[in-house]
């Protein structure tokens, strides 16, 4: 008898701990996607930073070399398809343009950004909300 409670306790308290996990998941889940994000181009020429707190982003040109960066943000639905919702470039100067975009939790987002002057695109990994 005192064996067959034990036994019952056990389960009842693993049943708990598994709840409380798959419960608490996506929650901490949410966390870890809700924050600010930054791509840098390499040797210092520019980055884009997407701003959590006002849903911003920021494309910065960080070398005054005549090119500028170009920052693009691309949206995919939970259907799947992908689509540019906007690009925008910061000019040849040193200095930061912002896009305010509010970003939501209805697909996932990316930002790609390119140097002007030639080069790899860099690219985010996919986030939301």
């Amino acid at each position: 008898m005192a064996r067959s409670t034990f036994t019952r306790a056990a389960v009842i308290g693993a049943a708990a701990a598994t709840l409380f996990a798959v419960s608490s998941g996506p929650a901490l889940a949410a966390d870890v996607r809700v924050s600010d994000k930054t791509i840098k181009l390499p040797d210092g020429r520019g980055y884009m930073k997407f701003i959590d707190d006002g849903d911003v982003f920021e494309i910065c040109d960080t070398k005054a070399d005549g090119n500028g960066v170009t920052g693009t943000l691309k949206k995919q639905y939970v259907a799947g398809n992908i689509s540019t919702l906007w690009t925008d470039g910061d000019g040849g100067d040193n200095g930061c343009d912002k896009h305010p975009y509010n970003v939501g939790n209805d697909g996932w987002y990316q930002m790609t950004l390119k140097w002007n002057g030639g080069g790899a695109t860099v690219t985010s990994e996919w986030f939301n909300e």
